[in-house]
């Protein structure tokens, strides 16, 4: 699958972002944050010549780019044949919640004495509330996936904060291709809110125990649902 229209429309309104210094991590920021946006979908080809000039950068520094979401496991480069946005393993997708389960609930545990800085929180919870009301099921999943890097933020470490930024959007990967937003995302608004009233109440153990249950479950759904979809595939 080559790069659709539509990815490189989105690139082109992202243009006057590089400025006057495009460097390979920006545009790797750019195209980090439209493959969690799934405009470039699991399995899709990154046509070069095609979003290099769309971002207008040269082909070394979109070369450069590439090569740094290659090492965040976000790209895959197979030879003879390109660049292409990675498809997870089952496996993959229960490593990830290992790994999100370590540092969410660590941040979480870790955090001092209330109250705690939570206004980022907040709006993440009710955004991921009014997108459900309105049906907006993509828009559920976008706010779920900021209440969680917004919970880590609490730790108030950039390089806790930057790796669960690449961690979050290899997850997102998996949920493209499960591609049923609502059943993966609705029961867990209400459990969001929960998580967001333990802290606002300084109650942190509390706050651990509801998120650890939260990602468990979530674990367990997502693992499941994309399991049977790659097994379908290979079938």
């Amino acid at each position: 699958m080559a790069t659709t229209d539509s990815g490189l429309g989105g690139l082109a309104e992202d243009r006057a972002l590089l400025g006057r210094t495009s460097t390979a991590e920006r545009v790797a920021d750019i195209l980090r944050t439209r493959i969690a946006e799934g405009f470039f979908p699991p399995g899709e080809r990154l046509a070069e010549d095609a979003i290099g000039k769309a971002l207008g950068v040269s082909r070394n520094t979109l070369r450069e780019a590439f090569r740094l979401l290659t090492h965040e496991r976000l790209l895959v480069h197979e030879l003879n044949r390109g660049v292409f946005v990675r498809v997870l393993a089952v496996e993959d997708v229960a490593d990830i919640y290992r790994t999100r389960r370590l540092v969410e609930c660590a941040v979480v545990q870790g955090l001092g004495e209330p109250p705690y800085r939570l206004d980022g929180l907040d709006a993440a919870v009710s955004g991921g509330e009014s997108a459900a009301e309105e049906g907006d099921w993509q828009g559920v999943s976008t706010a779920n996936i900021h209440f969680h890097r917004e919970l880590v933020a609490l730790a108030g470490s950039a390089r806790t904060d930057e790796l669960m930024r690449g961690v979050l959007a290899e997850l997102r990967l998996a949920f493209h291709v499960v591609d049923d937003p609502r059943r993966l995302h609705q029961p867990y608004l209400v459990r969001n809110r929960q998580i967001l009233e333990a802290l606002r109440a300084g109650e942190r153990t509390g706050a651990g125990r509801l998120l650890a249950g939260y990602l468990d479950d979530s674990r367990a759904q997502l693992v499941e649902a994309y399991g049977k979809l790659v097994q379908g595939a290979l079938a």
